[in-house]
Parts: C-alpha cells; structure tokens; sequence
C-alpha cells in the first residue's frame, strides 16, 4: 500500500503517448480526480502547505486550475475566482496577452475579482512553457493582488515553465515533475 500522497498522485496521472500531435506525451489527471483516494491526497498537499498562511483568494486558470482551485479555496476557507480564456466572462474585464508556439492568446478576469492588496494564490493542473501562468500573475498584479505563489499539480521543467515563472519573481510549487 502506497502511503506517499505525492506518488500516489504522480503514479495515478495518465501518460497519453502521441497527443493531442506525435511526439506529445499529454499527461491527464482525470485519473486523479476520479479516485477518491488520489484527490484526497492531492488536495490535502496543498491544504497541508497553505493552511497556515494568510491569504485572501485562490485563483484558478482556464480550465483544469478551476477544479483544484475551487475545492482548495473551499477547504482553506477562501473566495475564488476565474482566469478566464478570452471572452467568456460577461462583465467588464481586463486582460493579459502572452505568446504561444504559433501567435498569441490572452487570459482575462472581471475588473473586481481582487481588491488591491489581497494576497493570492495562483492554481493551475501544470506547468509546461509557463506562459499561462505568468500571464494570470501579471493579470492579478495589474489589480493590485500580492500573488504568493503559483502552484501546479505538475511540472515539466525540460520546458522551461518553471524556471520562467520563478524568473519572474513568483514562487514555484509542484506535487510533481514529469
């Protein structure tokens, strides 16, 4: 019987060879998520690492970042909110435009998600080129938020994700690296 939570949700990501193109290996947590055992231990990680310190909101990354950052804000007792994919919020937001492989994307959030001088934990599922991820920091900041930390079920650091958010100024915490 396993009793590390990290590995206990690292042997229970599935590796899907060749996708979403060949030579892509897509690492999907719904495995994690659907057993009640690894969600347990994933979420209770990072309620273990963040339950003493003093923050204000989780904030959550299109798509994946919602599932972990809703339920981690609700047991840590926080608000939540969205970072949206362009143009799916019905109010007045902001943006924040960040490059891919081939062109540009932007992340964007309501204009009264944060209030000045919150402290905010940033969520996503991984970490890959890190694009996202600085982008939503950035989007916080522009707000007014304190990001403390970014944190990521896993890391893929031979793509550089990691270490750019770290070069940005923002900490980097991970259950685990493929």
């Amino acid at each position: 019987m396993m009793t590390d939570p990290n590995e206990l949700v690292r042997n229970a990501i599935r590796s899907v060879p060749d996708w979403p193109k060949e030579g892509v290996t897509f690492r999907d947590i719904t495995p994690v998520l659907q057993d009640p055992r690894s969600f347990r231990a994933l979420i209770d990680i990072f309620v273990y690492r963040y339950m003493r310190q003093r923050m204000d909101l989780v904030a959550g990354v299109d798509a994946r970042g919602f599932i972990i950052g809703s339920v981690l804000a609700y047991e840590l007792n926080l608000g939540f909110v969205p970072v949206r994919k362009s143009g799916k919020l019905p109010f007045n937001t902001v943006a924040e435009e960040y490059k891919l492989e081939y062109g540009n994307a932007s992340v964007e959030m309501h204009t009264d998600a944060v209030l000045p001088g919150q402290r905010v934990l940033l969520v996503d599922d991984l970490i890959a080129t890190g694009g996202t991820m600085v982008a939503a920091s950035r989007l916080l900041q522009r707000l007014g938020a304190n990001v403390v930390e970014a944190a990521a079920i896993i890391d893929l650091p031979d793509l550089g994700g990691s270490r750019l958010i770290r070069d940005s100024g923002l900490p980097v915490f991970t259950v685990c690296q493929f």
